[in-house]
């Protein structure tokens, strides 16, 4: 795996990045050497955070995890995103994606071996007329729902898109992009 580290209001000490591939380098067993491991760290007050993303063919595997502490933030999101793997590896199996990101032996791993593997369900499933509105006025009309995010017909690109309330309080925006 290669790794990609950054880190904003920190910086990379040699005993970090060490603790970062040590821990994350335990993740090799099912990827293969190219894949790239994005990780970058952040320091907000108290507030020791890691995000770590990594592309795959048609899926992006990603946690963030914070704490009071770097390393143990370090450890979380390792175990975090294993079982993410572990879990959904069959469905990744079944859904035809190749994955030529991941070890053979990893895919043909038996299902039984997967903890807390559960059936994705789709329970409900709704319908709501679209007008079309610019993101500001979206983002007023979610937080009149008292929702955390509002899909909606943009009028300036004529394209569905989300706004959603981030963590910090501000908002954001997802746009499609067509690949």
């Amino acid at each position: 795996m290669k790794f990609i580290i950054s880190g904003r209001n920190i910086d990379i000490t040699p005993g970090l990045k060490e603790a970062v591939e040590s821990k994350l380098g335990k993740l090799e067993k099912f990827f293969t050497p190219e894949t790239e491991v994005i990780v970058t760290l952040s320091v907000e007050k108290d507030r020791q955070k890691i995000e770590v993303t990594i592309p795959l063919k048609g899926n992006i595997i990603r946690s963030e995890q914070v704490s009071t502490d770097m390393y143990v933030s370090i450890d979380l999101v390792e175990e975090i995103i294993e079982r993410q793997l572990r879990k959904y590896r069959t469905k990744l199996i079944d859904r035809h994606q190749e994955g030529h990101d991941f070890r053979k032996e990893f895919l043909e791993e038996e299902p039984s071996n997967i903890p807390e593997f559960e059936e994705i369900k789709i329970v409900r499933t709704k319908r709501f007329g679209m007008k079309p509105m610019f993101p500001e006025d979206a983002c007023i009309q979610m937080e009149l729902l008292g929702h955390t995010f509002f899909v909606f017909s943009n009028a300036e690109t004529d394209e569905v898109n989300v706004v959603y309330k981030r963590k910090d309080g501000s908002y954001g925006l997802i746009e499609p992009e067509f690949q």
